[in-house]
């Protein structure tokens, strides 16, 4: 049991560490709009883990944005739009469907088909490369192949 805890505790201190107290706001219910905004937001350096999670520079200055525009006012969705308009979709976790993005939405599902159209394909003509019937020998290549086993080997 106590290992199972060892391991719980070392696979959450890396999210628990991120966020300085520093950074935390004195408001709870700001903090937490804060940390659900930065959930949302990819960290530009570490590029998988959100800047809630991130422990780089670049993502706590993220952070500390975050909660700057929310002390001053801003709604969420406004915060959101003032990262977004610095750093592009590329911010966002879950980008959204457009025209500059589909093909991060459709792109893996043409992978997809194009790897079993592929495989398809591939397994068709190897299935019809051996179906294929051989050829009897003729005569005089039964007679050249007699001749070639009857020679002994020299050594």
């Amino acid at each position: 049991m106590r290992i199972l805890l060892l391991i719980a505790a070392l696979l959450a201190s890396p999210a628990a560490l991120a966020v300085q107290p520093d950074e935390i706001l004195r408001d709870p219910a700001l903090e937490a709009r804060a940390r659900a905004i930065s959930k949302e937001l990819r960290c530009l350096v570490c590029q998988n883990q959100s800047i809630d999670d991130s422990d780089a520079t670049l993502a706590r200055d993220l952070r500390i944005v975050v909660r700057d525009r929310l002390k001053a006012g801003d709604s969420d969705a406004q915060t959101v739009a003032f990262v977004v308009d610095r750093y592009g979709d590329f911010v966002l976790l879950r980008p959204p469907f457009k025209a500059s993005t589909v093909i991060l939405w459709i792109g893996p599902a043409l992978i997809l088909i194009a790897g079993m159209v592929g495989v398809f394909l591939w397994h068709r003509r190897r299935r019809g490369a051996v179906a294929a019937p051989v050829a009897p020998l003729t005569a005089d290549e039964r007679a050249r192949v007699d001749a070639l086993l009857a020679e002994k080997p020299e050594r």
